[in-house]
Order: C-alpha cells, then sequence, then structure tokens
C-alpha cells in the first residue's frame, strides 16, 4: 500500500525514505526562484532569507505530479491514502481530489482514499506517522481511512509567533494588532481548529505565552503517559529545546518529537515560532 503525505507534515527529509512514504512537495517561490519544498530547498534559507528581508511565496503541490503519481498507482493495481494538508490553509486537498476523480475516469478500479488532515505541521504529520503505523501492521485501506478519519480531528495545535507581522502580511492578523504587537511585545497563542488558524490568547512575552500553552496542554491533554508529543520551531532549536525539557518535566510524555517547520509552512510564519502538538482528551487509540 502506498502511503503519500505532502510537505505540510514538516516531518523530517529522512522518514520519507525510511519510512517509504511518497513525498508530495509543496512550492516555494524565492527571489524569482521555485522551489520544491524539502526537496530543492532548505527552511534555513527561508529563514535567513527572511530575516534579510525577503518575502518568500508558496503555492500547492503540482496538479501534474498527483497525476503522474496517481496514474501510476492504478496501472499498478496498488491501493494508495494521501494525507493532506489543511484544505482551509491549502487548495492541494482539492487539487488531489480533482486529479483522482480525473483518473479514475480512465482506471475505474483505482483504490486511493484521500483525507483532509484538517491538521499542520508536525500535527499533519503525527497522522502520517499514525497511517504508517498501521500500514506496517498489516491494517486494511479501509481501516486505516477510518482510523485516521477520527484521529485527525483530535490533533490539537498550540502555538506562538515571534513576529506578528508574518500572519499580517497573510491576514491572519490585522496588520495594527501587529505593529501594537511588536511595541507591546504581545505574542498571541494560536489554534488549528477545524483547519483553520484561530487566534485565542495574547501573553505579554515569548515565556509567558509557552508557560499558557503549558496549561492548555494540560486543560487539552490530561494524562500524557502514553502521549506522544510533538514541537516543532522555525529555525529555533534552543528555544524549541527548554519547551521540550519544560513539557518532559511536567508531563513525562512517551515520547517527544522535535522538528524544524518547513520552507512551506515557514514562508508564512516566519522565524522564531514555536508549535506544540498532542492528542485531547477524548481520544483513545
Amino acid at each position: 500500500m502506498k502511503i503519500f503525505t505532502d510537505s505540510g507534515c514538516d516531518l523530517p527529509k529522512s522518514y520519507y525514505k525510511e519510512k517509504d512514504i511518497v513525498l508530495l512537495p509543496l512550492r516555494v517561490h524565492l527571489n524569482n526562484n521555485e522551489y520544491d519544498d524539502v526537496m530543492s530547498i532548505d527552511s534555513k534559507e527561508i529563514y535567513n532569507a527572511i530575516r534579510q528581508g525577503a518575502r518568500p511565496k508558496t503555492s500547492q503541490v503540482s496538479p501534474e505530479l498527483f497525476l503522474k503519481h496517481f496514474e501510476n498507482l492504478a496501472k499498478n493495481e496498488e491501493e494508495g491514502i494521501y494525507i493532506a494538508f489543511s484544505s482551509e490553509l491549502s487548495g492541494t486537498y482539492s487539487t488531489a481530489v480533482m486529479i483522482r476523480n480525473q483518473v479514475q475516469e480512465q482506471y475505474p478500479s483505482l483504490k486511493l482514499a484521500i483525507i483532509d488532515s484538517k491538521c499542520a505541521s508536525l500535527g499533519h504529520g503525527l497522522v502520517v506517522e499514525e497511517a504508517v503505523r498501521l500500514r506496517d501492521l498489516g491494517a486494511s485501506l479501509e481501516d486505516i481511512e477510518a482510523r485516521i478519519t477520527a484521529l485527525a480531528p483530535q490533533i490539537e495545535h498550540l502555538f506562538t509567533v515571534e513576529d506578528l507581522d508574518y500572519l499580517a502580511k497573510g491576514g491572519r492578523v490585522s496588520k495594527a494588532s501587529a505593529f501594537l504587537g511588536g511595541l507591546l511585545s504581545i505574542k498571541p497563542i494560536l489554534n488549528v481548529e477545524d483547519g483553520k488558524l484561530v487566534p485565542i490568547e495574547k501573553s505579554r512575552g515569548r515565556k509567558k505565552a509557552i508557560a499558557r500553552m503549558l496549561e492548555l496542554m494540560q486543560e487539552r491533554g490530561g494524562n500524557f503517559s502514553e502521549k506522544v508529543v510533538g514541537i516543532s520551531h522555525s529555525d529555533d532549536a534552543a528555544f524549541a529545546s527548554d519547551v521540550k525539557a519544560a513539557i518532559q518535566e511536567r508531563f513525562s510524555p512517551k515520547e517527544i518529537q522535535v522538528t524544524m517547520i518547513g520552507s512551506a509552512i515557514g514562508s508564512h510564519v516566519g522565524p522564531g515560532t514555536i508549535a506544540i502538538f498532542f492528542t485531547n482528551k477524548s481520544y483513545h487509540a
């Protein structure tokens, strides 16, 4: 069974090869050049360029790439599942569905499930990892689709950004809020709800924002002894390590994964973002 995902999941580059996953890269446009996220540009390049004043843009996975892989799946009479970056943040999911329907006109027997994860970054990545685990246990396509569809809405996303200006340019917060936030060192705490980016609180300073995020983890996650926690950061490994230590001390989760936010998402959140991901209280494996 083929598992497809896109680079919105922010898993390490080595993971895709190790776990036999087909990576479909989002595209990044920087200084009049187009790059395939993960494949032909390193996220550090994006963060360094942003610090120097560049404003990269992004676009969805190439329709031609979907067509190539979905046709190959059909010709080889294989089953597949594609776990997509939130449809509220990218048109990639919709394009994938369109291309699958197109391929099914020529190959009616194509067995390809496409799931809108409604997740982002390592929250999306945790969903992909569960699909891989189930596949490796020999689960059927139908079972994996059902389990992943149930898991994805239970992934909590809590994050804060270093500079509100990047979100303002993307229309996520007002420019006035970004200006005042910069003056007052206000750090928003944001969540992803039903695939959408939603500001939920504001804190004065980064450390207070993280402290509040840990309180929200307790409220939303409950007992972490059997949970995997994800942390993603945009080129601030030292602070991510501090956050990891704080989570370990307070919650003692089964596992903590740390990864860097990739070029596509990083283009919109900018350097210094810290995000925490975990399943909520209502999810039972």
